[in-house]
């Protein structure tokens, strides 16, 4: 007999049946019919199929299936069931995301946790539904409310949650896994890789020095400028980590936005030497306390705590919000330098960094030694911050 697009008869009770897909459903959906296949019963189960595939082209197609269902003669179909269909999975996204969450935390950092985690939790609580039936609805939202990149983020995060819960046969199948987005392209980074010249670098840290609200953070942008290390790693520094005579800084850990300590971004303990009579020696021979507990923080805020970016953030560029229908901003030091033409351009304060290893190549130190000194990678430095030229130096006070 000519078979029919998804019609088939089965193997073992010969009575036809009824497999098909629909896009935007993982599984393959299935109907019994219960007639034998013969060309009456093929004519009816056809009528059946046509009205499926309309009420998927009209966008009106009854996963549960209900509405197709054959029943015996007399038999009232579930009217109810079909209006309101039962939900397929047991827990919505937002339940998963906490219960995958939970999870997580026995398996990797709790910094990733909070950068990570916390902000797709935040994302999840203001999705327009948080029904896995309406998976489709939520990549179309954030298609619509965030950036390509954030939808894309989002929505791969989604589907490792919803694989993670199928194997944890918390629900049956991943709604996500066919609705991943195309990866944006990268934007070029060579416009945050710029440095300031040295004469900015030090307008940017007389600035400080004199600022009256900021002059407290004016050590560790001197800091941070001539020891070119990670805003992290600087936050975490305790007295310990000096020498005594403080030309040596042992740069072991780092602090992240939560003020959570945890180990340098490539796990990789260094030693920073500094020469004796230098500006960063004399920096710190001057900011230590005469009687202090090695384990005191060497900067923080003006309160005395742990820092964090966000803190150093408001400092360097400042902050701006809106309340009651008005913006307010306030600039911190060097959007102030940018604003009143001081400085030409603005850079974040990761550009202390740049400098550092920027101009360390310059004078004349070679990058395998910059790249040991600011714990980066040989090929990073080769890459950002000069051409291949190696020559043997000591580090210039500069």
């Amino acid at each position: 007999m000519t078979e029919d697009k998804w019609i088939n008869s089965d193997a073992r009770t010969k009575n036809l049946v009824i497999r098909f897909c629909v896009k935007g459903f993982t599984k393959q959906f299935f109907l019994s019919t219960g007639l034998k296949d013969t060309k009456r019963n093929r004519e009816i189960v056809r009528s059946k199929r046509d009205a499926i595939a309309n009420d998927i082209a009209l966008e009106r197609f009854d996963w549960t299936l209900e509405r197709y269902r054959f029943r015996a003669s007399g038999e009232i179909p579930k009217v109810a069931a079909a209006i309101a269909p039962q939900p397929t999975y047991k827990y919505n996204i937002l339940e998963l995301w906490n219960k995958f969450t939970d999870y997580q935390e026995t398996q990797i950092e709790q910094t990733t946790i909070l950068n990570r985690y916390v902000r797709v939790l935040h994302y999840t609580k203001q999705l327009p539904t948080h029904s896995l039936e309406d998976a489709v609805k939520v990549r179309d939202w954030l298609l619509k409310n965030t950036t390509r990149k954030m939808a894309w983020i989002l929505i791969n995060h989604y589907s490792q949650c919803c694989e993670w819960a199928v194997n944890s046969r918390l629900i049956t199948d991943n709604p996500f896994e066919q609705l991943k987005t195309k990866e944006p392209k990268k934007k070029s980074v060579g416009e945050d890789r710029r440095a300031f010249t040295l004469d900015q670098r030090d307008l940017i840290i007389k600035a400080f020095e004199n600022h009256s609200k900021y002059s407290h953070y004016s050590s560790l942008i001197k800091f941070m400028f001539w020891a070119g290390c990670r805003p992290g790693e600087a936050f975490a520094l305790t007295w310990a980590d000096i020498s005594d005579d403080c030309c040596k800084i042992s740069i072991n850990k780092s602090r992240n936005l939560y003020r959570i300590l945890k180990s340098t971004k490539n796990g990789v303990k260094r030693i920073f030497p500094t020469t004796p009579g230098s500006k960063l020696q004399k920096l710190l021979l001057e900011i230590r306390p005469s009687q202090c507990d090695l384990n005191t923080l060497i900067f923080t805020d003006e309160s005395g705590s742990p820092l964090s970016s966000a803190v150093l953030h408001k400092a360097w560029k400042g902050v701006r919000y809106k309340s009651g229908g008005r913006e307010y901003i306030y600039q911190g030091v060097v959007s102030e330098l940018v604003e009143n033409g001081s400085l030409p351009f603005y850079l974040k304060f990761y550009a202390t960094r740049h400098t550092f290893a920027t101009w360390a190549i310059t004078q004349g130190v070679s990058p395998d030694k910059v790249a040991k000194w600011i714990g980066d990678r040989v090929e990073t430095v080769l890459r950002y911050y000069c051409h291949p030229q190696v020559v043997e130096a000591d580090c210039p006070d500069f």
